[in-house]
């Protein structure tokens, strides 16, 4: 046998080692490196909600959660926004000029919202983190003034919110519901976590 046949066989079998040592380095690298990016939760909590709001009737609310938070889309009725000028001398905050929560500029408004019709808002209250139930009727109701013009009970500690979420003087929350970053991608859909304040 002579040198040179020794030499390629040992040349192929060293190519052969390479080469399978670089297959298993990257069977254990391509996991490794995936582990890397966020996981299927870590996305869900920071991501934007697309919610489509056309089966959405006047008079009726939905939540959906962004973040871990529960989200409010109320879509309210010609009566509901009669209202919001009527509440002003009762509320605490009527124009949200309060800077806990800052208020984005395009809620900065009577109706806390882009468009009157719907009201955007997270439904946790600022008092210490309860969740306020809906009391949308209008009028004398247990826990409520005779006069009511319908919006939202704190049932932890009697705070209440108009049906744009500002809260009514004189109670313990120290704010109006937060609203959060939100705009219209279409006339039926709707998208919680981003707005156009940033483009």
């Amino acid at each position: 046998m002579s040198e040179a046949t020794v030499n390629n066989g040992r040349r192929s079998w060293l190519i052969t080692s390479c080469a399978m040592g670089g297959v298993g380095a990257a069977a254990v690298a391509v996991p490794f490196v995936s582990s890397f990016s966020p996981s299927e939760r870590a996305k869900a909590a920071g991501a934007s909600v697309e919610v489509d709001i056309s089966k959405l009737a006047p008079g009726e609310k939905l939540t959906v959660e962004w973040r871990g938070q529960p989200i409010w889309v109320l879509r309210r009725t010609p009566e509901m926004l009669a209202t919001l000028a009527k509440d002003e001398p009762d509320l605490a905050d009527p124009d949200s000029d309060r800077t806990a929560y800052p208020v984005p500029p395009y809620a900065k408004n009577r109706h806390r919202s882009i468009k009157p019709e719907y009201f955007v808002g997270i439904g946790i209250c600022p008092h210490l983190g309860c969740s306020p139930t809906d009391k949308l009727q209008v009028g004398a109701q247990p826990s409520l003034p005779d006069d009511w013009p319908g919006g939202f009970l704190c049932p932890c500690h009697g705070s209440t919110f108009d049906v744009a979420g500002r809260v009514f003087k004189n109670k313990p929350s120290p704010d109006n519901l937060p609203v959060p970053p939100h705009m219209y991608v279409s006339d039926t859909t709707l998208l919680i976590g981003e707005d156009d304040t940033a483009a």
